[in-house]
């Protein structure tokens, strides 16, 4: 992937877990906007690694329980997995 796409998958990546995923409920606080950022680089590694959506929704959900304490919400995961891969698609195809 060059670095331009690169660079817009990532960026799209941290909308997507700020304002999609957001399992702590912050997207509507600005002074929270960077809460899931140390998670951009891990995200966008299964992304352009062309993982499914559910191996995208496990990872999350490992998020979840395993670096927040918090109970993992499967459904949440899968929809926020699958835009991700929209993104990434629309991405690769020059569409954005």
């Amino acid at each position: 992937m060059e670095r331009l796409a690169q660079n817009e998958l990532e960026k799209r990546v941290d909308e997507v877990l700020y304002y999609e995923w957001d399992l702590i409920g912050v997207s509507d606080e600005p002074y929270a906007r960077a809460e899931y950022r140390s998670y951009i680089t891990s995200v966008l590694g299964h992304v352009e690694n062309n993982k499914t959506a559910n191996e995208i929704a496990d990872y999350l959900c490992s998020i979840e329980s395993d670096s927040m304490g918090l109970t993992s919400n499967k459904e949440n995961a899968i929809k926020a997995a699958e835009v991700l891969i929209q993104h990434k698609e629309a991405i690769d195809e020059g569409c954005a």
